[in-house]
């Protein structure tokens, strides 16, 4: 199986890795951020929803430029709706 670079797996692993960076960080009172085990769980679970998205969108679409092009509006869409619900909460 070759391997393709994806949005959403460049996405999933910048997320992996900031959870493994918050989960391994020691406590000390200068923290650049500081994630509470809530926000962890959210954080796991985001990496886990990103990379059954990227699994569904290798499968269905076959041709490179459309899983990019497809994905990178997947992932603006989700964007703009966090950013909008935030700005309602």
């Amino acid at each position: 199986m070759k391997f393709r670079v994806t949005p959403l797996n460049i996405v999933s692993s910048i997320a992996f890795a900031f959870l493994m960076v918050s989960l391994f960080q020691t406590r000390s009172g200068n923290q650049p951020f500081d994630m509470s085990g809530f926000y962890k769980l959210i954080l796991g679970c985001l990496v886990l929803v990103t990379f059954i998205t990227d699994l569904i969108f290798r499968f269905t679409l076959k041709s490179l430029k459309r899983i990019w092009i497809i994905e990178s509006v997947f992932i603006l869409i989700t964007v703009i709706l966090m950013v909008i619900l935030q700005k309602v909460a």
